[in-house]
């Protein structure tokens, strides 16, 4: 059974926000509004996600 994926899509700016925040999107491989990345869905992806939920969308690829 091949892993789940989820597509994260970075909506917000980092301009104006916590230094952890900014540090947790480049992370991810983010860093511009309209930018997305496709990361394994496990429960460290999913932490960093929910920190920065303000600023991102989330998708699961099929």
């Amino acid at each position: 059974m091949a892993a789940h994926k989820i597509k994260i899509t970075q909506i917000r700016s980092v301009i104006h926000t916590l230094e952890a925040h900014k540090r947790t999107i480049k992370a991810l491989g983010l860093g511009r509004p309209n930018y997305s990345v496709i990361h394994t869905d496990t429960p460290q992806i999913r932490g960093m996600v929910k920190a920065v939920r303000h600023l991102v969308k989330v998708e699961e690829v099929k």
